[in-house]
């Protein structure tokens, strides 16, 4: 097998891993997506507990059926502003994977707005912004209907050490 189709292959392979339904959400104006199958549920906004001595972005813990779960703000995880919640506002509870097999948390988004179908060939790799910029938890970019919806790897929004405090907050 030659270079080139060894590497047409990785590409191939890629593209079809990063295919599939995606459950698209705004921040701020702009739209992301995850992955479905990281998705347990989606709530309201409901009281949360906060958490004393954690990172700003994690607004505390809710109680959803008698099972302790942590909630991040991902407006403020992104550098955000904050905004006040509305009747749109919602929890994404979604599975990562954690530092003892997976985690469930909850993530607070502006408002969702549809499962996607996106195909492989739709999504292109995260451009290089020219600096020292990570952008290692973003999965690629969608180019939908003339506009382009960042696609999360939720896995890695949160680093390690990021998880580890959330395991201890629930």
């Amino acid at each position: 097998m030659s270079e080139s189709t060894e590497i047409m292959d990785q590409a191939v392979k890629a593209m079809a891993d990063r295919q599939g339904k995606y459950l698209t959400f705004t921040l701020a104006d702009e739209e992301y997506g995850i992955g479905i199958l990281k998705i347990k549920e989606i709530i309201g906004m409901m009281p949360v507990t906060t958490v004393p001595q954690t990172p700003e972005f994690v607004k505390g813990v809710i109680n959803l059926r008698g099972k302790v779960i942590p909630v991040i703000d991902l407006r403020l995880r992104f550098g955000m502003e904050s905004i006040d919640y509305t009747e749109r506002t919602c929890i994404i509870v979604v599975e990562i994977d954690g530092t003892a097999g997976t985690v469930q948390i909850g993530i607070v988004v502006d408002s969702v707005s549809e499962v996607l179908n996106v195909k492989g060939e739709e999504i292109e790799d995260t451009p290089t912004f020219g600096t020292k910029l990570n952008t290692d938890y973003i999965l690629g970019m969608a180019k939908m209907e003339g506009g382009v919806k960042i696609l999360l790897d939720i896995d890695r929004v949160l680093s390690a050490d990021e998880i580890i405090v959330l395991e201890k907050a629930a």
